[in-house]
């Protein structure tokens, strides 16, 4: 991992853009290498101005970034929904780094600093985020949604309450996984999954492996994941299921307290809220159809909460927690690491057998070798 003590070393074995004092901290140049999704299935990388942190901002050298099935989804398709990419943007939203300036009002004491990235920027004056659900704030500036830029290149600016502090006994990679594992602890909360509980949890990617972990975490002791990917159903055992089910299996389970969907199909949503013990739980996180149709009537006769994830809030404190104390290894879910020169091979990871999560290194120099035979070690 990337500490002040290694810097230097770190530095003489990568190709990165700056030189470094005798204490760590870097010279910054005024250029930096960023991949960019110039339109839908081309990205290139380019050489573009070191962001400078604003008021309240800090800049942080990029350590890591994993690549989110949504990123894929810009880079085959072009849009999300109502997000459509109508210029040039850097994709990446999963990130970790150091803190290598600040802006006015931030502590220089920071610079340094090892952190992980929630990659939002709401307006603190919003009624959502006064009220405490900023991830709701409809003013929202998110890092990959269309317009603003991501994380895959060699800095990117945050602001500084939204760069967190990681210990370091917490990889680089790990850390730029806190951003998945968050979305996991935002619906394992909605889902209220307690100590001796069960849930189901559909779809058996990183999305729903996170769910599984941290449901475990919260004393869960029936957990079961269903996928149409046989491969994926015995990759989730290593990772908190305590059982496995085919799509086709779930209405002959017995029934659970919650159920929370990953995996947007309509077919495993229906099934899910079928499972579902009178007054339990279903949240839907997994991106889907726009539309759908749900048994409204087994929602009514068992009174069941439904409800959305869309992103999160006040995740990282646990997410620190939970990795710190070996309750979720992230690490292990990373299938394949990448320079910055290998973005497009590592959006299109998800389509290799056997890939869970892809991971972009931007200060890493290409060795000629297959990206995908850079396992994680």
């Amino acid at each position: 991992m990337l500490t002040s003590g290694s810097y230097v070393q770190y530095a003489s074995i990568l190709n990165v853009t700056h030189t470094t004092l005798s204490a760590g901290i870097p010279v910054i140049t005024d250029t930096m290498r960023a991949s960019v999704l110039i339109e839908t299935g081309r990205v290139e990388v380019q050489e573009r101005l070191v962001p400078t942190p604003g008021p309240g901002d800090v800049l942080v050298e990029i350590a890591a970034v994993g690549v989110c099935g949504s990123d894929a989804h810009y880079y085959r398709h072009g849009r999300i929904g109502e997000y459509v990419v109508t210029a040039p943007i850097v994709l990446g939203h999963e990130a970790s780094g150091r803190i290598v300036a600040v802006g006015a009002g931030v502590s220089g004491s920071r610079i340094g600093e090892r952190v992980s990235i929630e990659p939002q920027r709401p307006d603190p004056d919003s009624v959502e985020s006064r009220r405490g659900d900023y991830n709701l704030c409809p003013h929202m500036e998110f890092y990959a949604t269309p317009p603003i830029d991501g994380a895959l290149a060699q800095y990117a600016t945050i602001g500084s309450a939204f760069a967190h502090p990681v210990p370091d006994e917490v990889s680089d990679i790990a850390a730029a996984l806190f951003e998945p594992l968050s979305v996991g602890i935002a619906s394992i909360r909605k889902a209220g999954v307690v100590a001796g509980g069960s849930v189901l949890i559909a779809g058996a990617g990183p999305i729903g492996l996170v769910c599984a972990q941290v449901a475990r975490a919260h004393g869960a002791t029936r957990i079961v994941l269903s996928d149409i990917n046989s491969a994926r159903l015995e990759t989730a055992l290593r990772f908190g299921a305590t059982a496995t089910v085919g799509p086709d299996d779930v209405a002959g389970l017995e029934p659970f307290d919650a159920f929370v969907d990953a995996s947007g199909a309509p077919s495993a949503i229906a099934a899910g809220i079928g499972a579902v013990r009178p007054a339990g739980r279903v949240v839907l996180v997994g991106m889907g159809a726009a539309e759908l149709t749900i048994p409204v009537s087994i929602v009514q006769n068992r009174e069941l909460i439904l409800t959305g994830v869309f992103r999160y809030a006040n995740t990282w404190p646990t997410a620190t927690a939970l990795v710190t104390a070996g309750l979720v290894d992230l690490d292990a879910l990373v299938t394949g690491r990448y320079a910055l020169d290998e973005v497009a091979d590592a959006l299109d990871a998800d389509r290799v057998e056997g890939s869970i999560k892809a991971v972009v290194l931007p200060q890493l120099v290409s060795d000629g070798h297959p990206a995908a035979e850079r396992r994680s070690s």
